[in-house]
């Protein structure tokens, strides 16, 4: 074989390489639809300069009328005083890996209360973003059918500062697009827990190290306090929590002790086992004031 034809083998591989890995991500594919040159940025200002046609602005940021509109459900659902009446607390943990840790910590603060269970339905690396990964609407619909709960804790958003596909249209973080999506399926998993009449916690995410990380995350949060204020159903900020007193990231703070320990891990995102039971203990803090729940007092120990 000549050496032109093994260069022209090669490079056919190549462009078939590139335009398969295109098709794999939503960035890639929305490129496929609409193949920009890759110039630098003087050549490519003057290759636009006199376009054959007027080219109209992407509507990926905009709301199109055939996006799912959020639908609200304002019910309200039987209150934990009068379900504790009739037999025990069940609490259930939805979530990604930030859900998994909190569920470590309310394992383990709801030992001192036998009235009360508490059962794990996380799963870590899923949230609102992918349902092309894992569907969390069906997923936890699957969940709710062979369980029996009075309470859902939730947390999601570590997995969700990502843009989403629908129909075809990239909808980029952050823009208008995204949030009504975003919006909807959260609206849409808060009212499959009320069908079921569950109370719902959602718990916000911590204050991230990394300032743009935090700054999707506080996107994310801001998102879901509203839908939570709409939906009459509980929100607890985990950023003050997490938090310096200027609003910065804080990888220390005071244990029930009063000692200062290490309160996040290396990845400047989870907690760590002392920063899961500081928070932990203020959503336990308010099933207990919600449910009327009395912490058992220690018997007293008869005298040697």
């Amino acid at each position: 074989m000549s050496v032109r034809k093994v260069i022209n083998a090669l490079t056919l591989i190549f462009v078939i390489g590139v335009v398969a890995g295109l098709a794999l991500t939503p960035d890639g594919r929305q490129w496929l639809r609409h193949p920009t040159l890759m110039l630098g940025n003087g050549q490519a200002a003057e290759a636009s300069a006199t376009p054959d046609a007027p080219t109209p602005a992407p509507a990926a940021d905009t709301i199109r009328p055939a996006l799912p509109t959020a639908a609200v459900d304002a019910r309200t659902v039987t209150p934990l005083p009068q379900r504790l009446a009739q037999g025990p607390l069940k609490i259930g943990v939805f979530g990604d890996s930030m859900a998994s840790d909190l569920y470590t910590g309310l394992y383990r603060d709801m030992q001192a209360y036998p009235n009360v269970t508490v059962s794990k339905f996380t799963q870590p690396a899923t949230g609102l973003a992918r349902y092309d990964f894992v569907d969390i609407q069906a997923k936890t619909q699957g969940q709710l059918a062979n369980a029996d709960l009075d309470v859902a804790i939730i947390a999601f958003g570590t997995n969700d500062g990502q843009g989403m596909e629908i129909d075809g249209t990239v909808h980029p973080f952050g823009s208008d697009g995204w949030k009504a999506i975003y919006g909807k399926r959260v609206d849409d998993l808060i009212a499959l827990l009320k069908s079921r009449d569950i109370a719902v916690y959602w718990v916000g995410n911590p204050r991230m190290r990394s300032d743009a990380f935090n700054a999707k995350i506080q996107v994310i949060n801001d998102l879901v306090r509203s839908r939570m204020q709409a939906a009459n159903v509980t929100f607890i900020d985990m950023v003050p929590l997490t938090a310096d007193a200027q609003g910065g990231y804080e990888a220390y703070g005071q244990d029930a002790n009063g000692r200062r320990v290490l309160m996040r891990k290396d990845d400047g995102m989870h907690l760590s086992l002392a920063g899961v039971m500081h928070v932990s203990g203020s959503i336990v803090d308010r099933l207990v004031r919600d449910a009327g729940l009395t912490r058992p007092q220690p018997t007293a120990q008869p005298a040697a």
